[in-house]
């Protein structure tokens, strides 16, 4: 057994296995190894099972644990936007005296501060940052991030984002799925919409293809953003292209989500605003719907309706939204957990959310679940049951993380 690697003993292991990819679970419906171990072969899980019976095979390559651990798959967050220089705190305080996230927008704030932060910077200095966020991701059990591009906002600057991400996916342990965003707002230079995602087409897309900086696009369909009408034809020619998408919709108006499912996307992010008409169309797509609670905590407005979104069978991923406008707390675990206090989810669709689902998110087959030819993702947590866990609202910090086996 000396090819083998023994990781325990757990008091739980919770597995997330045979869970569905839709709809509603009960805690009770959670597969979950009592005083079990986890046994690894070349990055990938062979088995769960009883850690006594492991212990007594010998496997040489094991240190024991030395203490109580609960492990779970290693976290996804399937939205973020950590690669961006500059902060928004002024936009905060605004916010918090009343003023409007839109009307911020309006008089120059928001998005576009970050952009000409993002485009004033290095690429070593975007890296640095983007570093430092990736540290705090693992440090909070996270193994796989999807990482935006969207503020540069031109050729050069988005090329100069997506090989930034390219670069700290190179030098981090973390695996990190990039996504362009360059269709986030209309930049200063453009007269309207159209005629920038005509320029995206003719001079982003090609050089993006020709690096391989990604294979999956994103925008944002809002009155301060992208209509419906014009995004469709962009989204369309991505789709003939071979690029998946996704889109941040229905944050403070619909019709975000309705143009993902007409447009075959992967996943539509934030809903805030999505009403029955919306929730009933998802709920007959194979689209994912990505709550975003950290952009409801940060400006101050309704959550999500996760609770109708699961009960009506739609598959629920949730994510940070880490960036530094809208939300800056970038923890998911708390975020997830306030979420799931506020729309009454169980700790099982919670944790779904950000396992199996999240990977489901962003095309991923191979993660999110802890049971026989998976990666061996795992993070584990110093307490005697699950619960503890989000009860513990974030609080409750990662005490292992291993990445295809190896401890981080």
């Amino acid at each position: 057994m000396s090819s083998y690697t023994l990781l325990g003993p757990f008091k739980q292991i919770v597995t997330m296995e045979n869970l569905p990819l839709k709809g509603p679970i009960e805690n009770s419906e959670l597969k979950i190894q009592e005083n079990g171990g986890i046994l690894i072969k070349n990055e990938t899980i062979v088995e769960v099972g009883p850690y006594d019976e492991y212990v007594d095979a010998q496997i040489e390559n094991h240190t024991p644990l030395d203490g109580e651990y609960v492990a779970l798959p290693g976290f996804i967050d399937c939205h973020t936007h950590i690669c961006f220089a500059g902060n928004r705190f002024l936009d905060f305080e605004d916010r918090n005296s009343g003023v409007s996230y839109l009307d911020i927008s309006k008089r120059g704030g928001g998005i576009w501060s970050t952009v000409e932060n993002t485009r004033k910077a290095t690429e070593e200095d975007l890296l640095l940052g983007m570093i430092g966020r990736l540290e705090t991701l693992k440090q909070n059990g996270i193994t796989t991030v999807e990482v935006k591009s969207g503020y540069g906002l031109s050729v050069k600057d988005e090329m100069k984002m997506l090989n930034v991400i390219k670069k700290a996916n190179s030098r981090h342990q973390l695996d990190i799925i990039p996504t362009c965003l360059a269709a986030h707002i209309v930049p200063r230079e453009f007269p309207n919409e159209k005629s920038y995602l005509d320029y995206l087409i003719s001079e982003l897309v090609p050089n993006i293809k020709r690096d391989d900086l990604c294979t999956r696009f994103d925008i944002f369909i809002e009155e301060s953003a992208f209509t419906r009408d014009n995004s469709k034809s962009y989204l369309n020619y991505l789709k003939q292209n071979g690029f998946d998408i996704t889109i941040h919709g229905d944050q403070f108006h619909t019709g975000g989500s309705l143009l993902a499912i007409e447009c075959g996307a992967v996943s539509v992010d934030h809903l805030e605003t999505s009403g029955n008409k919306e929730i009933s169309a998802l709920a007959k797509s194979d689209v994912v719907a990505v709550g975003l609670p950290g952009a409801s905590i940060g400006i101050g407005c309704d959550f999500l309706p996760a609770r109708k979104l699961l009960d009506e069978g739609v598959s629920l991923a949730i994510a940070s939204d880490w960036n530094p406008g809208s939300a800056p707390q970038g923890n998911l675990l708390a975020q997830a957990s306030i979420l799931a206090t506020y729309e009454k989810l169980s700790a099982a669709e919670v944790f779904a959310g950000i396992t199996y689902r999240a990977a489901g998110a962003l095309k991923i087959k191979d993660r999110g679940r802890i049971a026989s030819k998976y990666a061996a993702d795992i993070v584990a947590f110093q307490c005697h049951d699950y619960r503890q866990i989000l009860y513990h609202q974030g609080e409750l910090k990662a005490s292992y993380v291993w990445k295809n086996g190896e401890m981080l």
